[in-house]
């Protein structure tokens, strides 16, 4: 019997353990699901060389790949066509992972958009330095941003590097 007991508590933790990892990556797959569509606004970088941000127009495209957990995005840059490129973000299956980042939050804000927060050792800027890589994305109806936080090996501030922010484009 107590054998038994101890069978069903650990079927019962696996089971569940696996029901948690599914729900996971079923959020974020929902919350990309959402935002699959045409989107404008603009990207604003850190220029490393001058220390100075830049703002450009940008537009992004998102589709889901069939019914897979891969998304691609279309990177398009109005005045700079040449920077334009296409990614594919991936979730991992168990949900704890966007792109091989390890996802640190997810939270509903007070309206209604969802916010993902996801960190990673990298390296960045001109040297190539060791970091700590933060991307914060935030999903509305009507609103797309994703924005990368840099901490550099050894200091204590974050360097805010990039941030796309995009509203949606309504089709009539």
């Amino acid at each position: 019997m107590r054998i038994l007991k101890i069978y069903l508590s650990l079927s019962l933790a696996i089971f569940s353990a696996s029901f948690s990892a599914q729900a996971k990556s079923n959020n974020l797959l929902n919350d990309l699901q959402k935002v699959s569509g045409s989107w404008k606004g603009s990207l604003t970088y850190l220029d490393y060389s001058s220390g100075k941000p830049y703002s450009m127009p940008a537009e992004v495209k998102i589709k889901r790949i069939d019914k897979t957990n891969n998304f691609i995005f279309s990177n398009i840059y109005p005045n700079e066509t040449s920077a334009n490129s296409t990614d594919t973000l991936v979730v991992s299956t168990d949900g704890k992972y966007i792109d091989r980042e390890l996802v640190k939050s997810r939270l509903k804000l007070p309206n209604g958009d969802i916010e993902i927060v996801t960190e990673t050792i990298g390296k960045d800027g001109n040297d190539n330095k060791p970091a700590t890589i933060k991307h914060t994305y935030i999903f509305g109806d009507k609103i797309l941003k994703k924005r990368k936080d840099v901490q550099f090996t050894g200091d204590d501030k974050w360097i805010n590097r990039h941030e796309y922010s995009y509203t949606r484009i309504t089709t009539k």
